[in-house]
């Protein structure tokens, strides 16, 4: 039995049609693989991002999950948590972990819409600049451990400083609604791409999980 009740009414549309708008309106590439899931790739400062939208009927939530190519190894994974750990220390919203069967570091975070509550353009931009956004600013932390071999205290260091002198200097961003570039456009953008099938695979598993493990 639920603390509240709520009445839900019924929605005019779906809500991930509101970001498939976003995405055309941003030329962004992007996948409609069913009515509950959309790919999205989206440039970001660093690297590029995969991002998964996903409605999650039952408890009425428009999840997204931001990974980005970053595997990693066996003898990396304590200081990665590691590093996570520190990292959503600090997140107000949203956090960061690793989906276990890849390996893949991903941020996660949801938007309840409970009641029949349609989410606004405004709503799913600010969602997708989450995402890229904390993903950007923590992604060459991540890079010094994997690869520089740092503590993830030392990483998070570095990472500060190099924040400090790269504020002001926005020339990465578009002068698109939203602030993150397209990727590169294929001919289709509903047809199922063979090189994402994979991603897509894990986006949906991962989607699917008990929504406390979101928290």
């Amino acid at each position: 039995m639920s603390v509240i009740d709520t009445q839900s009414e019924e929605r005019s549309e779906h809500p991930l049609d509101t970001v498939e708008r976003l995405a055309h309106l941003n030329d962004w590439s992007f996948e409609r693989s069913g009515d509950d899931e959309i790919a999205v790739k989206v440039e970001g400062r660093w690297t590029s991002y995969d991002v998964a939208f996903t409605w999650l009927d039952g408890i009425e939530a428009l999840h997204v999950a931001c990974a980005f190519d970053l595997k990693i190894p066996e003898r990396r994974r304590a200081e990665i948590a590691d590093l996570m750990t520190r990292i959503n220390e600090q997140l107000w919203i949203g956090h960061f972990d690793m989906w276990s069967e890849t390996d893949v570091v991903m941020f996660r975070h949801s938007l309840m819409l409970s009641g029949g509550v349609e989410p606004s353009g405004a709503q799913c931009e600010a969602l997708m600049n989450l995402a890229i956004d904390t993903c950007d600013r923590h992604y060459q932390a991540f890079q010094f451990v994997l690869w520089s071999g740092k503590s993830p205290e030392d990483a998070l260091a570095v990472e500060g400083a190099a924040s400090q002198l790269s504020v002001g200097s926005s020339a990465w961003r578009s002068g698109t609604t939203s602030r993150h570039s397209a990727a590169p456009r294929t001919r289709s953008t509903r047809r199922r791409s063979r090189a994402r099938s994979s991603h897509r695979d894990w986006w949906r598993r991962t989607t699917r999980q008990e929504p406390m493990s979101w928290w």
